[in-house]
């Protein structure tokens, strides 16, 4: 008779950064040896699942705190979230993994981050790629967006009434558009609200759908719409549906360094699943 494998008790927290929900696996000694992507396709779902944007694990490793990885609900891997990035600070202090300053690795580079009374602050890897005024063909319409790769590709797109934006088919065919091919893009939509606050809405690839916040969209467009002098200078104040995130950052000429993304972090609760490996 041929033998099967024994269930896998797989510890977990569910952890919510201002509305991007994640599934918290420390994995950090090894315990699972598991299809991570697998793993997302089969918990992200809402009604069969646990529901979550992603699957952020903990992985051993030997020059910081720990490795970040980040799976996105249909599989694929990401190489950087913003406030994945986030949630998974404070999820590494819970665990003990880290103090409350801390550095880990991540497929974008290593980031730095601090947990503060009320807020989770990342360092983000220097943005790279900014290039605005790119002329593409939307629904056979020439449409003018922006670029920039804040540890993941971002598209800008700014438009005077945001509650208007047709974020899911816009977005939808800014993300599989060929000029971004064949990595694909995030798309944001941004209104300008004032000299320092913007709203933003993003369609974010791999999740397939319009998210209630994206840290790494957030900081490019705050970059973005302060390199167009549509905002005067940093910290710029971000709303999404999720909450207020807070993106400080230095400029000198194009280049733009020392970005933090600030906000806040929620423990939503934890629980045990049984996997088979």
């Amino acid at each position: 008779m041929g033998s099967t494998k024994r269930m896998v008790k797989v510890s977990f927290t569910k952890m919510a950064g201002t509305g991007n929900d994640f599934i918290m696996v420390n994995n950090v000694k090894k315990l699972y040896n598991l299809d991570w992507q697998a793993f997302a396709v089969r918990f992200c779902p809402l009604k069969t699942g646990i529901g979550a944007d992603g699957v952020i694990v903990l992985d051993e490793d030997t020059d910081t705190n720990f490795a970040f990885r980040i799976f996105n609900a249909d599989g694929s891997e990401a190489e950087m979230c913003g406030n994945g990035a986030r949630c998974a600070a404070l999820f590494a202090v819970q665990q003990g993994v880290a103090k409350n300053s801390m550095r880990f690795k991540t497929l974008a580079g290593i980031i730095g981050a601090r947990i503060d009374k009320e807020d989770v602050a990342i360092r983000m890897t220097d943005p790279e790629g900014l290039k605005t005024g790119i002329s593409i063909d939307v629904e056979d319409e020439q449409t003018s967006v922006h670029f920039i790769n804040t540890g993941v590709p971002h598209t800008i797109l700014f438009i005077d009434h945001i509650e208007d934006a047709r974020v899911f088919e816009l977005g939808r065919a800014i993300r599989f558009h060929n000029r971004f091919a064949p990595a694909g893009t995030n798309a944001n939509f941004v209104q300008v609200l004032s000299q320092d606050r913007i709203h933003v809405r993003t369609y974010e690839r791999g999740v397939e759908a319009e998210t209630y916040a994206c840290g790494t969209g957030a900081v490019a467009s705050a970059i973005i719409a302060e390199h167009l002098g549509k905002v005067i200078g940093a910290p710029v104040h971000v709303h999404t549906k999720g909450g207020d995130l807070k993106i400080d950052f230095t400029r000198d000429g194009s280049r733009y360094s020392g970005v933090w993304l600030i906000g806040p972090v929620d423990t939503v609760f934890t629980g045990e699943i049984m996997v088979r490996p």
